[in-house]
């Protein structure tokens, strides 16, 4: 998908990508009132990526069953996200997305990743390793204080 460049002239509008985001919350927001099962739209969502961005998704996943299983999960701005009770903790933001080389996994303030002064609050991930599931399952486990 091509996508124009931001400008001086247009800083204060938003991307085709931001708007995009914008307009599946609203939809996201409008499924919630349904009896929809939120599992399924995050299957689905993972269903539509394509080459790394499902691989990692789907990986992601079948760890977050296994190591937090209490966890729930929706669709969040079009992302995966996994939340304890109706606090999103973290979500996974695919390359494909915004056009960018990595997805993303990134952790709201709710995760408790406090580490002093400073800490990461989002990870690159350009493909989904053992060392990768390894990193990712300690940080999911730090994330919800398990």
């Amino acid at each position: 998908m091509a996508t124009k460049k931001r400008t001086d002239a247009d800083a204060d509008t938003f991307s085709a990508e931001e708007k995009a985001a914008m307009k599946e919350r609203a939809s996201e927001l409008k499924r919630a009132r349904s009896t929809k099962d939120p599992e399924a739209d995050v299957l689905a969502k993972i269903a539509e990526m394509e080459g790394d961005d499902k691989a990692i998704a789907e990986s992601l996943h079948a760890l977050v069953k296994k190591v937090a299983p209490d966890m729930g999960c929706k669709t969040w701005y079009g992302f995966p996200a996994y939340m304890v009770g109706k606090e999103i903790v973290f979500f996974f933001q695919p390359a494909k997305k915004f056009g960018t080389r990595y997805g993303t996994l990134g952790f709201n303030d709710s995760a408790k990743l406090d580490d002093g002064d400073i800490w990461p609050s989002a990870f690159a991930i350009p493909a989904w390793t053992a060392q990768v599931e390894t990193k990712v399952a300690d940080l999911i486990k730090r994330a919800v204080g398990a």
